[in-house]
C-alpha cells in the first residue's frame, strides 16, 4: 500500500468514527497498536530503522464477557504490560545487535523474554506496586489514627498520590529516562497528528502537543483517584479480611480507571472532561518531552504500519 493511499484511508477514518490507535515509548523506539496490528518501530545507531509488525486481536473482542465496560479496562491492563514487555524485548535485542555489528562482532540471537519469564515480571511487577502503592500507604494511614471512613481513605489516597508523584519525579532525574520520554512525547505528537487528519510525517506532528488524554499517566492518576472514593465504600480496614478486600477492588479500580481513560479520549472536547482531564496532562509534563525529528519519524513508521485498521478500511484501499 502506497502512502498516498493509507493518508486518504486515514482522512476517511478520522471523518468517518473516532480513530482507536495507542501506543508506548519503547528503548530508542516506539510501538503503536490498533485493533489488527501492532508494530516496534526503533532507532539504530546507524541510522536506520528497525521494524516489526505483528498481528494482534485482542482477547476482549474474541471473548464478549472480556470485553464488557470495567472488565475489559482490568483485562485490557494486563493485555497492554504483556505487549508490551515483547515490545521492549524486541526494542532491547535489536540495539544489542546494532552495537555489536559497529564493534565488527557477530551479532547474537535476539532471545526475546519467554512466557515463563514474562509471568514472573508481570507477577513480581504487580507485588511491588501493591505494597508501594496501596499496602504502605495504607499503614502510614493506620499511624495517623484517623477512623472516619472518608477522611481515613482521603489520606490513603493522598499518600498513594504522593508516591506516584515521588515515583515519577525520581525517574526524571535519572538521565537515561529522557530519551525515553522523548519517544513518549513522538507517540502522543504522531497520534495526534493522525486523529486531526494530518500527513503522518515528522513536519505534520512536530506542532502537535506532547500531551494526550489516553496517555499511560493520566491512566494512573485517575486510577489514584478513583480508589479513594471505592475504598470510601469499604470503610477503615479492621481485619486481615478487610485489608484482603481492599486489595481485591484493585483490578474494578483500574477498570473504572480504564474508562474514564476511554471516555475522555472520545470527548476530549468537553469542557468539564477537559477539567477532569487536567491534572493527568499536567502530570505528563514529566513524563514527556520535545522529541527531535528522527524520533518523530521512527513513531511514524511504527502508526503507518498498523493501518489500515479494519478489513473494511483495508476494502476501501483496494478500490482508491
Amino acid at each position: 500500500m502506497t502512502f498516498k493511499k493509507r493518508f486518504l484511508l486515514m482522512q476517511h477514518m478520522i471523518l468517518s468514527r473516532y480513530a482507536p490507535v495507542g501506543g508506548q515509548a519503547v528503548i530508542e523506539g516506539v510501538m503503536m497498536r490498533s485493533p489488527r496490528m501492532v508494530a516496534t518501530a526503533v532507532q539504530l545507531p546507524s541510522g536506520d530503522i528497525s521494524l516489526e509488525v505483528n498481528p494482534f486481536h485482542s482477547i476482549t473482542k474474541r471473548i464478549r464477557v472480556l470485553g464488557l465496560p470495567v472488565v475489559r479496562g482490568t483485562v485490557g491492563m494486563v493485555e497492554t504490560l504483556m505487549l508490551g514487555m515483547r515490545c521492549l524485548s524486541f526494542s532491547a535485542s535489536e540495539v544489542v545487535k546494532e552495537e555489536e555489528r559497529k564493534e565488527g562482532k557477530t551479532p547474537s540471537e535476539a532471545k526475546g523474554i519467554s512466557n515463563w519469564s514474562m509471568g514472573a515480571t508481570m507477577a513480581l511487577s504487580f507485588g511491588l506496586g501493591l505494597l508501594v502503592f496501596f499496602y504502605l500507604p495504607l499503614k502510614l494511614t493506620e499511624l495517623t489514627g484517623v477512623n472516619g471512613r472518608f477522611s481515613f481513605n482521603l489520606i490513603d489516597g493522598l499518600f498513594r498520590l504522593s508516591f506516584l508523584l515521588l515515583y515519577l519525579w525520581g525517574l526524571s532525574l535519572w538521565g537515561e529516562m529522557r530519551r525515553l520520554f522523548q519517544y513518549h512525547g513522538a507517540e502522543h505528537k504522531v497520534i495526534h497528528a493522525f486523529e486531526a487528519g494530518l500527513p503522518i510525517t515528522p513536519e505534520g506532528a512536530k506542532p502537535m502537543s506532547t500531551f494526550h488524554p489516553r496517555c499511560g499517566t493520566s491512566f494512573l492518576f485517575s486510577i489514584m483517584i478513583m480508589s479513594i472514593f471505592v475504598f470510601t465504600l469499604f470503610g477503615r480496614p479492621v481485619t486481615i479480611g478487610d485489608r484482603l478486600l481492599r486489595f481485591a477492588g484493585v483490578p474494578i479500580i483500574a477498570g473504572l480507571g480504564f474508562e474514564f481513560i476511554r471516555f475522555s479520549g472520545k470527548h476530549a472536547e468537553n469542557v468539564i472532561v477537559r477539567a477532569l482531564s487536567l491534572p493527568g496532562l499536567w502530570l505528563q509534563r514529566i513524563t514527556t518531552k520535545e522529541p527531535d525529528a528522527r524520533q518523530l519519524a521512527v513513531a511514524c513508521q511504527a502508526l503507518v504500519s498498523v493501518l489500515p485498521l479494519s478489513e473494511e478500511d483495508e476494502r476501501d484501499v483496494r478500490v482508491m
